[in-house]
């Protein structure tokens, strides 16, 4: 761009530099001699005669008083040899005045005949100036349109509030670099941490991480002993576009989906509305989900149950155009998309059937394995046994859904409903609290209680 831009000002300068040589020739010298020969000449002229005038008038005054004292005197002696040279003086200065006074006409005169030529200089400078901008109108309109391929094929353009159609327009991408790069390097090192997505990172580290992304230059090596701030600048991302990811459009049409009472129509809802999407929402819907429903593999060691992930990033993927209170999105909005998330993560393979390949643009190594947790060693590895793995993919079938056999107890005593209902609002304060006061804060559905845990203090309830 730099580059562009100085030889288009280098160009401009050249037909400056032109323009100020021809003015200068054409224009400026001949007004020159006008202004420093031909006006002073002229004033000179004016100057002199002047004097001549007062020299005139100055000797017709001596030899009039001459005359009359000669007149008052004749009687004592003659003066007329001394009024004989006053009056030869006064009619040589007349006639000095008289060809001044002629000389000055004459050079009046051929300056009101050069008056046309001088009236000239001053169109052909309107002139040259009008070719000068022609040509400059026309070296800018040559560039512009480099200039703005240059700008257009810029692929690093902010991405954080914009519009996603617009990002990827821009970026030649299918799916957005934030949510790539945040992905790809969350599945390197942190699908195991306990509460990714529900504890807030530091915010001077988050800040950091954004303005990175932003620039799309990203350390993955550093980030990955952080995957907390790679969690919160996915949301971030999601929660700051103009439009959510599932789109204003069918928001009525996903809360309606939710509200079906019979599970197999409401899945049957919801992957109506999931066609409906547009193609670059779609793809990317589906490219956090299938992630998700992966994070929720390991719920065992990061507590992130689809639950849990639904109502930590549902509000970032789906919300009303005209925003209520903040007590009616607590309450009502968000428990609606959490039903909406939530069976979408636990069913992802039937929503959206196919392998998906993360890393699409293969740009992000994998840096070093690091454990946050003392605890990973300890656990299960994702890889399961054949048996496991059968059982685990027919839990998420959405013709036959099966939840945790804790569920399923309690899905068989009176009062499940209130109960569950009190669980996600808490989960939800906790979420509230969590930029503000980094809470850490869990909530689980057991024997009717709910339960926080803040920075290792425990409070019942």
């Amino acid at each position: 761009m730099l580059r562009l831009c100085g030889e288009a000002e280098d160009k401009l300068a050249q037909e400056l530099i032109h323009f100020e040589l021809q003015v200068e020739r054409d224009v400026i010298e001949p007004l020159f001699v006008l202004a420093e020969v031909e006006i002073p000449n002229i004033q000179k002229q004016r100057k002199h005669l002047a004097k001549l005038v007062l020299d005139m008038d100055s000797s017709r005054t001596r030899w009039q008083q001459s005359v009359k004292s000669s007149g008052l005197a004749s009687n004592l002696q003659p003066s007329g040899a001394k009024a004989d040279a006053l009056r030869e003086e006064m009619e040589e200065a007349a006639n000095r005045v008289e060809i001044c006074r002629d000389q000055l006409s004459a050079d009046m005169y051929n300056f009101v005949a050069k008056e046309v030529d001088y009236a000239n200089y001053f169109q052909t400078l309107i002139e040259v100036q009008a070719e000068y901008h022609r040509k400059s109108l026309a070296l800018l309109q040559n560039f512009l349109p480099q200039i703005k391929a240059q700008q257009e094929a810029w692929m690093e353009k902010p991405s954080f509030g914009k519009p996603l159609e617009e990002h990827l327009a821009v970026s030649g991408r299918e799916i957005a670099f934030p949510v790539e790069a945040c992905v790809t390097m969350l599945l390197e090192c942190g699908m195991q941490e306990e509460g990714l997505f529900r504890v807030a990172p530091s915010a001077s580290k988050l800040k950091k991480l954004k303005a990175a992304l932003d620039c799309c230059v990203v350390d993955v090596q550093e980030y990955s002993a952080d995957p907390h701030a790679i969690a919160g600048a996915l949301k971030s991302y999601l929660r700051e576009l103009p439009e959510p990811l599932m789109t204003f459009e069918l928001y009525e049409e996903w809360i309606q989906a939710s509200n079906i009472p019979e599970q197999e129509k409401r899945l049957q809802a919801l992957w109506n509305a999931c066609e409906k999407l547009p193609k670059a929402n779609y793809n990317n819907i589906r490219y956090v989900i299938k992630f998700l429903a992966k994070l929720t593999e390991y719920q065992d060691i990061n507590k992130m149950t689809p639950s849990n992930v639904a109502i930590v990033l549902g509000p970032n993927l789906l919300w009303p155009q005209a925003e209520g209170n903040m007590t009616e999105m607590m309450t009502t909005l968000s428990l609606q998309i959490v039903g909406i998330i939530e069976p979408l993560i636990q069913h992802a393979d039937w929503f959206f059937p196919g392998e998906i390949e993360f890393n699409v643009t293969g740009n992000y190594g994998s840096p070093l394995h690091v454990n946050h947790n003392a605890n990973y060693s300890s656990m299960p590895s994702p890889d399961m046994e054949h048996g496991e793995r059968r059982q685990h993919e027919q839990a998420r079938r959405p013709l036959s859904v099966a939840t945790d056999n804790m569920m399923l107890e309690f899905c068989k005593k009176d009062g499940l409903r209130k109960i569950q209902r009190y669980c996600i609002l808490c989960r939800l304060l906790a979420e509230c609290w969590e930029g503000a006061g980094r809470v850490l804060a869990g909530c689980w559905v057991g024997a009717g209680a709910c339960w926080f845990s803040r920075k290792g203090e425990v409070a019942g309830g």
